[in-house]
């Protein structure tokens, strides 16, 4: 049984195909929602990372995945979202110390510059990742 009931995913024209590839990976294993974007057309990642923010921060044991070209600008927006901790990351170790060290309840992720083979292993990574309570009063300084 897994810790998350949902995991909700978005992306921009940039992280389209990575996006299908991840929804198709992990749809086996877990309720994965997708919140667009449906095509590699052009459109305005604020818009999806709005979106999909939103449902992570209304449905608890969730989590949200943003794909768009670098990740940079999905993680820029979702941070504007109070209660967002958005990890933009590129590496297994990065995945796994965005949870245990930042609880990080979305991930960012390049879906040009990091192969869909890798993201889906940096999500495993996350997944399977536990957050260290050790940690909790930074977290405490950042919702001040």
């Amino acid at each position: 049984m897994s810790k998350y009931n949902k995991i909700f995913i978005a992306s921009d024209h940039g992280g389209f195909e990575t996006k299908g590839a991840l929804i198709k990976y992990f749809s086996n294993k877990y309720n994965v929602i997708d919140l667009g974007t449906n095509s590699n057309e052009s459109v305005d990642y604020p818009v999806f990372a709005k979106k999909l923010c939103k449902e992570v921060l209304n449905n608890d044991n969730s989590f949200g995945i943003l794909v768009c070209g670098t990740g940079i600008g999905m993680s820029i927006a979702a941070n504007k979202i109070k209660n967002i901790r958005c990890a933009n990351v590129t590496s297994l170790e990065f995945a796994k110390l965005s949870k245990e060290h930042n609880n990080a309840n979305v991930l960012s992720l390049s879906g040009r510059f990091v192969s869909d083979e890798e993201n889906i292993k940096i999500v495993e990574s996350f997944i399977e990742s536990e957050f260290e309570k050790r940690h909790q009063n930074r977290l405490d300084i950042l919702e001040e």
